[in-house]
Order: C-alpha cells, then structure tokens, then sequence
C-alpha cells in the first residue's frame, strides 16, 4: 500500500512539475522577445548601431567576405578560405532553433514587424563548388551570425572591449594590460626540469581557481617538485580574453590553448584533468594529439548518447535544458540556454555589478570562506558565455561519440571517470555511456557527492587519487 501511494504521489509530482513549467516558460518565451526589443533600442542608443542577435529567422541570408556562415541538413559551419585551404568550424543549430509553441508564434509576429523596418535580401547558395569542382552542396546562410562574422572581418564598428552591458573593472578586463592574443594560465611547479606536465581545463562559467583554491595547495611537494601543473582560464572566462566579435567554437578554444599552453611552454607529452564542458575540449584534444596524452581524467562528462533518428544538438539541448522548473539547477539551466536576452539580463545584473555581490558575501558569511567560485561565475560576458554553452556543449554533440571511439583506439591513454552520484545537472548515466564506448575507462561514482562537490570539499582525497592515476600513467 506504502509503495502504491509513493508511486501515486511522485506522478503527481511530475504533472504538476509539467503544467507549472508549461505556464513559467510560456511566459519567459514572450519576456525574452520583449527583452529583444529593449535590448537592440539601448543598443542602438548607446553603441549607435544594432547589435545582432538569434531572433532572427535561420534561412535568411547575407553576403561576406572572408568568412561566411552554411547550414546544410541541419548543421551550420563557418567557412573560412585560407588561400587553397577550406576550413570548416562548426556552429550549433540551437543558437537560433529552439522549439516551443509560444517561442515560434513570437518569432514569427517578431519577424513580422522587423520587415515593416527593414528590407533584408534572402540569397540561396543552390550550388557551391569547393576545390576545384569536385564537391557541390546546397547551402543557406545565417544572417544574424554572419552580421556578427562582418563585425569581426571589417566593415561595420567593433565592440572587442567591453559591451555596454558587460563589466569593465580591473579583474575583468585584466588581459588587455599583457596580451589580446593568449589565455590566461597559472603554472606551478619546476620551470626547466619538469618530470611530466598536467592541463587542468574548468567547466562551464568558472576559472583556473576551480584548481588553483582546490587542488594546487593540496599536491605533495614531490608533486609540486616534479609535475608541472598548467591551469588554463578559456576563452572568455576568468582573466582571460572576452572578445565579444568570437562566437566561441570548438576550434576557437583549441587554438588558444594550443597557443597559450602547448606552444610557449613546449609541451610534448601531458596529462589532462577536465571539469564537465571541459571534457569536451579534453577530448577534442586527445584526438587531435594521440600520442601526447598520458592520462586523461574526466569529471562529470557532458556525454548524452543520441537515440539513432534524433538531432544530436536539439536532443542536447533538450537533455541539458529540458524547460523543467525542478530541480532548481536544471531550471537555472534552462534560462541560460533557451534565453539570450533574459540570460544577459542575469548576466547584466550579477556579472556587472559582481563587486557589489562580491561584498555581501563576504559581509554575510563574515569573511569565512573563499569566494572564488562566486569570482569564477562573475568573470565572463553573456557573448562568452551563450556561445560556448551552445557552441561546444550542444554544436559537438555529433562529434563526441567519433572522440571516444578515437580514443578507445589509443589503448596507451589511460582513462578515468569520476561522477558524483547526487549531479542533477550531469546524471551519472553520462559516465557510465563513456565507458559503453572505452571498455578500458575506470569509472568511478562517488555517493552523497554533486556537480561542484565532485572536487570542492573532497580536494585532499581527489589530490592523492590523481597522483596515484599520473604515478601509474607514466609507469
């Protein structure tokens, strides 16, 4: 009878978390087309132009030199010509295609009124000839990422530093005082005689003090002696560059990695330690470099196998954001990848104005605890922050699966998973599915242990566990 009513009570539950949540986000998809408009009147006000955004329909078309935006059967690449060289970066569909009834009627009345003001052409690639005519394809341009594409190429006014809305304090902007053209990374340990090197890449909106405040003081000093520890902040977060011209893709954040990790620090064989959107890069990387990567160790990966029929970066999407206000982080979630203008209101009230959270803080808690997770999620920029979540957690969604069977092939890469078991954002099942794909990964669920919790708090342990993973590595 017990079991009967539990089940009874846990369906009721889940209808009235469906009908709440039906009602909180039709209202939020009609708040976030309202926010369209406030947003493109400052910033026409205020920066004397109108800033692009992803209300716009997909299929519209613009012209571009340099580079341009294609989409074809659902997936969307930028092309860059390089002399003789064709390069293609991925963009995901979910930038500008989020489905829902309230959002789609918006849109179109949106549209609507924007050809009331302004004439735009509409051009169809039908037939696009690449290297010297042996491939042809049918291709449709994004206008909105190409208007962005324009600003970054010449021939509209750049806003690289900072937005209106973004914050320009010291911290913030501190890497345009050294370098517009590298991340900004904090080495510990031997300059010249490192016995190994170890790349520690955060996950989304947060910063190289995830490890520095955690793990670095934790090492035991033959560590600290002998591995030199690389903590890198990405691309738009943290200390490093904001440019608000990036749409923050995959090969965008490899390159400055490579450009500021590998390259000036001559690194040639390494280890890597990868935090949730990090393992992304993590393994984009091992691919790229087969032979370097002694170990790799992921914590709380994004990998959501896509069922055989499904659009790998709208069920991602759905997955990551699924429109839920419970549990509260799926719902924080949801905001930031459905929302472009509510999620730059957020980023508007919190990020630009983080001195001030950053001093009730410390005032409530009395100065007891660090705040440099507060420091992390208040350092980035809505650009940064909307394109990377869509850019490489939902645009790599078909890739991802092609990077484990990569590295499952690589049988000298030692690999290891470790994945709280009380994540709400990340299941468990998301480990467990790397391992479905390298039979070899020691997966490990830790109990009474969440997203954050997976090293906060549990620094010390988690310390001794990688050394014991770069020990027999490198045996």
């Amino acid at each position: 009878m017990g079991s009967k009513m539990r089940s009874l009570l846990a369906l009721m539950g889940r209808v009235v978390n469906e009908v709440v949540s039906f009602i909180i986000f039709s209202v939020l998809d009609l708040l976030d087309v309202f926010l369209c408009v406030i947003y493109k009147v400052f910033d026409f006000f205020i920066e004397a132009e109108w800033k692009p955004c992803y209300c716009s329909s997909a299929k519209e078309a613009l012209t571009s030199s340099g580079k341009i935006l294609v989409s074809e059967q659902g997936e969307s690449k930028i092309v860059s010509l390089c002399s003789s060289t064709l390069q293609l970066d991925d963009i995901s569909d979910t930038l500008y295609t989020r489905s829902s009834l309230v959002s789609d009627i918006s849109k179109s009345t949106v549209n609507e009124l924007k050809k009331l003001k302004v004439d735009r052409k509409t051009i169809k690639y039908c037939r696009e000839r690449v290297k010297n005519g042996t491939v042809r394809s049918t291709f449709t341009i994004n206008s909105t990422i190409v208007e962005m594409l324009q600003e970054k190429i010449g021939g509209q006014i750049s806003h690289p530093i900072p937005r209106w809305s973004d914050c320009d304090c010291k911290t913030c902007n501190s890497w345009t005082s050294f370098s517009k053209e590298t991340l900004f990374v904090r080495a510990q340990g031997p300059k010249d005689k490192a016995k190994e090197d170890v790349l520690f890449i955060h996950g989304f909106i947060s910063s190289s003090a995830f490890w520095t405040e955690t793990l670095f003081p934790n090492f035991s000093n033959i560590t600290k002696s002998s591995y030199r520890l690389l903590a890198v902040d990405l691309l738009g977060f943290g200390r490093s560059p904001k440019p608000t011209d990036s749409l923050y893709t995959l090969r965008d954040h490899i390159d400055m990695i490579e450009r500021s990790v590998l390259e000036p620090y001559k690194v040639k064989s390494f280890h890597i330690v990868a935090h949730s959107l990090g393992c992304i890069l993590a393994l984009a990387l091992a691919v790229k470099y087969p032979g370097s990567i002694k170990s790799l160790t992921l914590l709380a990966p994004p990998y959501f196998p896509v069922p055989k029929g499904e659009q790998p970066t709208q069920y991602v999407l759905r997955r990551i954001a699924p429109r839920r206000v419970w549990p509260m982080i799926a719902f924080g979630s949801s905001i930031a990848s459905w929302y472009e203008h509510i999620s730059r209101t957020i980023c508007l009230l919190i990020c630009k104005n983080h001195r001030c959270w950053e001093f009730l803080a410390k005032l409530v808690t009395r100065n007891r605890i660090r705040t440099y997770l507060l420091e992390g999620f208040f350092c980035h920029t809505h650009n940064a922050a909307w394109h990377t979540l869509h850019n490489i957690i939902c645009g790599t969604a078909g890739k991802v699966e092609k990077y484990l069977d990569a590295i499952n092939s690589q049988r000298k890469c030692d690999v290891n998973v470790f994945h709280g078991r009380d994540d709400e954002l990340l299941p468990v099942e998301c480990s467990y599915a790397v391992r479905s794909r390298i039979p070899r990964a020691n997966v490990k669920v830790i109990e009474n242990i969440d997203h954050i919790t997976i090293v906060v708090g549990r620094q010390k342990s988690f310390a001794r566990e990688l050394e014991e993973i770069w020990k027999k590595s490198s045996g």
